[in-house]
């Protein structure tokens, strides 16, 4: 339903017709008040209740936007086609946002410093296909701590989890 206001013209149409018609719910008063308030313009809201004026609106604090971390398509078809090794995997089940927000940072380095280039990380689809560590994994992938591990990540194949998986490519470590 539209948010605009009434024209003049609208609103004395409206009280005519509301003057004529026999209400169903708000006592008479009620009607009463909605029709002067119609005549005069002024907002309105069900059962005749005049509406206050909203207070202005305050913009809510920007946050900070990074780019999201690119996605690795050939990479991705290097690993499906078995030109490209998993080094590990990393299965999210059992563990909670805490646990596994301590806990990925370290096995994604730990493989890095081992020199692996992809591993896959299994977050689980959670239900109808949003669950809390996946969406938690995706936005931890934004974050500039993961920047210095990840180069790329794209959605699993179906052999390896499908959407409820993700192949994260890393960055080369500095010693190697």
């Amino acid at each position: 339903m539209s948010q605009r206001r009434l024209t003049p013209d609208e609103a004395r149409a409206w009280a005519r017709v509301a003057r004529t018609v026999k209400p169903i719910g708000p006592k008479t008063e009620d009607i009463e008040t909605f029709i002067d308030a119609l005549e005069h313009g002024e907002p309105v809201l069900r059962h005749g209740k005049a509406k206050a004026p909203a207070p202005p609106a305050k913009p809510a604090p920007a946050a900070p936007k990074t780019p999201a971390v690119p996605q690795n398509r050939a990479n991705e078809k290097r690993v499906r086609r078995g030109k490209l090794e998993l080094a590990g995997r990393f299965d999210l089940h059992g563990h909670t946002q805490i646990t596994a927000d301590a806990a990925l940072p370290e096995f994604l380095s730990r493989k890095q410093a081992e020199g692996a280039r992809c591993v896959l990380i299994i977050t689980g689809k959670g239900r109808g296909g949003e669950g809390v560590l996946r969406r938690n994994f995706l936005r931890w992938l934004e974050m500039p701590a993961a920047r210095l591990l990840v180069s790329g990540y794209s959605e699993a194949h179906a052999r390896h989890g499908g959407s409820g998986a993700w192949y994260v490519f890393l960055r080369q470590s500095p010693e190697h």
